[in-house]
């Protein structure tokens, strides 16, 4: 009884595991956006931060890689490391360049609202490379294709529609008018079009790394080489913009701060967890939490950085949250989770946690190479 008792918790939490893990990943990626917002404000370089943000990342992913996966780290070939490259390109320098000068000229909280066109994007994308499975005559397939539409239209009324203005905290400004008083506001339209740009850089990033992660199963190592990469790009595109030393420093602030918590949680760790959940449930199922963060960054943005929040984010994040919940239930049997993936304790001090189950899932023949 005892045994099939553990059976039975294990496939209970490997089967919420990828669920857990995603929503725990819009919380770090939600503090990523008030604390980048506001450090950037304060005058730190766009560009600098990503430099630092990348190298800590891969300094920081680098040790474990090395020592964790010495015995199951696959040989590197040209293919994959072009596909590195590549992934260093769209994420380091086109995703997070775009994003960071979209925040400057916009919010954060408008920012992250806007990047929750990534779960259509991506999910045409990976259509059109045939990594996404649509069956229209299944209900679950109509509500994977309206899912992403709700989610994309969603997020298109956030940026039409603004409305009256509330703080969470009570101020004298509560319900005034939003137009017209933020001086950010008159770069909004080109605030826009380079959040867009971003989204799309990073919508192709997802789905080349559910490519190249099939190829390079190798998580953490894959993680600390994309950051190396991304890090030495960004440098040479800093280097070209920011000639001024003093653009290059950092204090016990908030430009030290930044460039720390981004290069671990944002860049390191959300790598590494969105490798292990691509595996088995695919790019659309990752960037479809993203909606999360958006309500996460609108509270603390609200609380924090005394960002306005308008009825039409309101608005749009209901309707996302209605996307959300289509596509996830639409992808819900995309992928089965084996139910028995308890694993010797003896392997746990090979691996992570969170990568023991992937390792039993590949010996079962469950990812499909």
């Amino acid at each position: 009884m005892g045994g099939e008792s553990m059976s039975m918790c294990c496939g209970v939490f490997n089967k919420v595991k990828p669920y857990l893990l995603m929503v725990g990943l819009q919380f770090g990626s939600a503090g990523m956006y008030v604390i980048s917002a506001q450090t950037l404000k304060n005058g730190m370089s766009r560009y600098v931060l990503i430099v630092y943000r990348n190298a800590i990342a891969a300094l920081v992913l680098a040790p474990f890689a090395l020592v964790l996966e010495r015995k199951t780290r696959p040989k590197m070939t040209f293919s994959i490391f072009f596909q590195i490259i590549v992934l260093g390109f769209l994420e380091p320098i086109l995703d997070q360049n775009f994003a960071y000068l979209g925040i400057t000229y916009t919010s954060a909280s408008f920012a992250s609202a806007i990047m929750n066109a990534v779960p259509s994007v991506t999910f045409v994308i990976a259509v059109m490379l045939r990594l996404e499975r649509v069956k229209i005559k299944e209900v679950r397939g109509i509500a994977k294709i309206i899912g992403t539409i709700v989610t994309f239209l969603g997020a298109l009324v956030m940026t039409l529609y603004k409305g009256p203005s509330f703080h969470l905290i009570g101020s004298a400004n509560t319900a005034a008018s939003g137009t017209g008083t933020d001086p950010s506001e008159k770069h909004w339209v080109s605030g826009t079009l380079f959040i867009l740009i971003g989204c799309c850089a990073w919508s192709a990033f997802f789905n080349l790394q559910s490519i190249t992660v099939k190829k390079y199963p190798a998580e953490l190592s894959l993680s600390s080489l994309i950051c190396l990469m991304g890090a030495m790009q960004s440098a040479a595109v800093a280097l070209v913009a920011e000639r001024h030393p003093a653009a290059w420093r950092v204090g016990w602030d908030s430009r030290l701060l930044a460039p720390v918590y981004t290069g671990i949680v944002s860049s390191g760790i959300t790598y590494y967890v969105q490798g292990i959940v691509m595996k088995t449930r695919g790019p659309v199922f990752v960037t479809a939490f993203n909606p999360l963060c958006m309500i996460i960054v609108a509270v603390l943005s609200s609380l924090i950085l005394s960002e306005r929040l308008y009825l039409g984010s309101i608005i749009g994040g209901i309707v996302i949250a209605i996307g959300l919940y289509s596509v996830v239930w639409g992808k819900a049997k995309d992928y089965s989770t084996p139910s028995q993936e308890c694993v010797d304790p003896k392997a746990e001090t090979q691996k992570l946690p969170v990568s023991v189950a992937d390792k039993v899932a590949v010996e079962n023949g469950d990812i499909r190479k």
